[in-house]
């Protein structure tokens, strides 16, 4: 049988029998067919509904985590500035005596229109205004009716971004167990007590932002706090709070004088007596006619006086420590009450020039130190003490806990010797 026909059998080599070429498949270009109108319109559609399925839920859940987020992503809180305030110049004060005595003559249509524009000022201007109110396990149905026990009035003065900061009187911090805020519109909110000074009264209060209603923000505003250093005698004021010993009361009046000042440790506030009458009680805040708040009324102005009117401290002389407050710092303390020794007594008492102190508070950084009545306190940190304002501008630009110098001289048996001090600074929280 030939070779070829023999499976077991292969070709011998050089047999010179072609090798049969290889059998290749046929190969071909499949086109995809293409799309029609109808079918593109189609996915186009698709794409487009699948798109929007994705953003509704994109909304419903960035709305659902917005709280949470933030919670516990809402970062540092905005600083607060509050600017100064400058002393009125004498020619301000000679055009305000001027437009004064061209008002003299007032009609009766003239009275009715200024009685008008003071209501709309009360109006706007209690957007900024609110109770404060303490709450305990206890009810208590009188001060429930009346609000004055356990409710003080503050105002709002600043936006940290965070928060809405109040400002009231810290009367209201005293073995409270919380603390709530009744806004303009009357909703209530819960508040936290951020910081507060026992030394000047003043506590500040804060709102958290996410929690206030769109109907609240549209009744609400930040308070703004005006000069109260150009307000004088005969000016016409407006006294808004509980001032009369019930909620959201407003009051119309003239300041009676601004000639006189309450002292409390390492400072003085000048005070805005008003002919406006008052509860005991009553606390409020005093607006000038521009809407800007000039004072805060407390009952605490004057406390042995014969008759009840609003006086409020003025609130240029807080500033400085409602800014520390806002921004959540401790107002320093030292605890000093001074006088300045004026050009007059130092000739006559053979007295060095500075601060005399009149009483050192027990218990104070000022006592720790071994500061007495009687001292005159002439330099603390380098700079030099001139009088009670610039030794309480001293103090207010240390900080708590930080140890500080105070100079100054004490009398001794052959006149006044230099003596010197090294106070650490504490605060009254």
């Amino acid at each position: 049988m030939p070779y070829d026909e023999d499976p077991k059998q292969s070709p011998k080599e050089g047999s010179g029998k072609k090798e049969e070429e290889p059998f290749s498949f046929l190969q071909e270009t499949i086109k995809p067919k293409p799309l029609s109108r109808e079918k593109i319109l189609s996915q186009l559609a698709r794409i487009a509904i699948y798109g929007l399925i994705f953003g509704v839920f994109a909304c419903f859940g960035f709305f659902a985590l917005k709280p949470w987020i933030g919670k516990h992503f809402q970062g540092d809180p905005k600083t607060v500035t509050i600017p100064e305030d400058e002393e009125a110049k004498e020619n301000e004060e000679a055009e305000a005596n001027e437009e004064q005595v061209n008002a003299t003559g007032l009609s009766a249509l003239s009275y009715e229109e200024m009685m008008e524009s003071m209501y709309e000022t009360a109006s706007e201007a209690y957007k900024g205004v609110v109770s404060v109110t303490a709450s305990s396990n206890t009810e208590d149905w009188e001060s429930t009716a009346t609000g004055l026990r356990t409710s003080v009035t503050g105002v709002i003065v600043a936006d940290n971004g965070q928060e809405l900061l109040i400002l009231a009187d810290n009367s209201i911090c005293a073995e409270a167990q919380g603390w709530y805020v009744v806004f303009a519109d009357g909703n209530r909110y819960s508040a936290s007590l951020k910081k507060q000074d026992k030394n000047s009264g003043l506590a500040v209060f804060g709102v958290v932002r996410d929690n206030i209603t769109d109907t609240t923000w549209n009744a609400v505003k930040v308070a703004e706090l005006g000069n109260s250093n150009l307000s004088k005698p005969g000016d016409v004021v407006i006294a808004l709070g509980n001032t009369f010993g019930y909620a959201d009361g407003t009051g119309y009046g003239i300041i009676s004088s601004n000639s006189y000042k309450e002292i409390f440790s390492d400072g003085e506030c000048q005070v805005l007596a008003t002919d406006i009458a008052a509860s005991e009680d009553g606390t409020g805040i005093l607006f000038n006619q521009e809407g800007q708040v000039i004072g805060l009324i407390s009952p605490n102005i004057w406390e042995e006086k014969e008759g009840a009117t609003a006086n409020a401290f003025a609130i240029s002389d807080l500033k400085a420590a409602i800014e520390l407050l806002v921004n959540g710092e401790s107002v320093p303390y030292i605890g000093i009450s001074g006088t300045a020794v004026t050009d007059e007594i130092a000739q006559q008492q053979s007295m060095p020039s500075g601060m005399y102190v009149v009483q050192v508070d027990a218990d104070s950084p000022a006592m720790a130190a071994g500061i007495q009545s009687g001292d005159v306190i002439q330099e603390i940190s380098g700079t030099e003490v001139m009088n009670t304002s610039t030794y309480e501008k001293a103090v207010l630009e240390c900080k708590t806990g930080e140890n500080v110098k105070l100079k100054g001289s004490r009398l001794g048996a052959d006149g006044y010797v230099d003596i010197e001090f090294t106070v650490t600074v504490g605060s009254q929280e």
